[in-house]
């Protein structure tokens, strides 16, 4: 019985070690990306229960400074600069602040993408590096099986992740939050990561069931561009 006992609780602490290798694995991932000099990443989002598909958005970031983010639809595309925790858009008005984009939508304006809808979660995007290893906490657990690692979301993880995309606060919280990670390796580096989350939403005063998949793919680590106008870093009073 002795015996026993121990091999169980040998097999029951291996399994714990490994079960924080694979999350640690993901946050080392996370922290190498973040920080690289820079990189791009790619976003594209499917929605089940909806009548439209998000843009797919690309993103350029670099360590400690600017990130451009773009999306793009019927031609048109929209653009944001951020930098630490301030954001500007650009407008046919030139370059606002999320709180020019508020006051330019609750008076009517026009233009600029999408005030306060695409364009203000443009300006609400948090980086993918920075966001993965917060995300990965929120796990019950990550295992890797067939070059996956893979895990479900706390309930507190489901009800944040499937609050991305909402207008900025104003909705009520989402209910029956559920939603589960997956992160692709490649010696060791992020290369894609996808975010599912279904949840009861608040859209337009009508609760639906929708289900969203976020995927995120990284390239171009240590070799992206980014570029920022100076008219953008004014705004930004840099």
């Amino acid at each position: 019985m002795k015996r026993f006992l121990t091999t169980t609780v040998a097999l029951s602490l291996a399994w714990t070690a490994v079960l924080a290798d694979a999350k640690d694995e993901v946050k080392a991932a996370a922290k190498s990306l973040s920080e690289a000099a820079n990189y791009t990443w790619v976003a594209t989002t499917e929605i089940e229960g909806v009548q439209f598909t998000p843009p797919t958005i690309t993103g350029k970031a670099e360590k400690g400074g600017f990130a451009v983010i773009e999306s793009e639809r019927d031609g048109t595309t929209t653009t944001a600069v951020l930098k630490g925790d301030k954001g500007v858009l650009k407008t046919d008005d030139g370059w606002q602040t999320a709180e020019e984009v508020r006051a330019a939508a609750q008076n009517g304006g026009g233009g600029g993408g999408g005030r306060g809808g695409r364009g203000g979660m443009l300006l609400r995007t948090k980086l993918p590096a920075d966001d993965l290893a917060k995300l990965a906490d929120k796990t019950k657990e990550l295992k890797e099986a067939n070059g996956v690692i893979a895990g479900d979301l706390t309930d507190e993880g489901a009800k944040e992740a499937a609050a991305r995309g909402g207008r900025g606060g104003q909705a009520p919280e989402p209910k029956n939050a559920k939603g589960s990670l997956k992160v692709w390796l490649k010696e060791g580096k992020l290369a894609k990561v996808q975010v599912k989350v279904s949840a009861t939403v608040t859209m337009q005063n009508e609760e639906r069931d929708i289900t969203r998949t976020t995927t995120y793919e990284f390239k171009n680590v240590g070799s992206t561009t980014v570029t920022v106008s100076d008219d953008a870093k004014k705004k930004l009073g840099t």
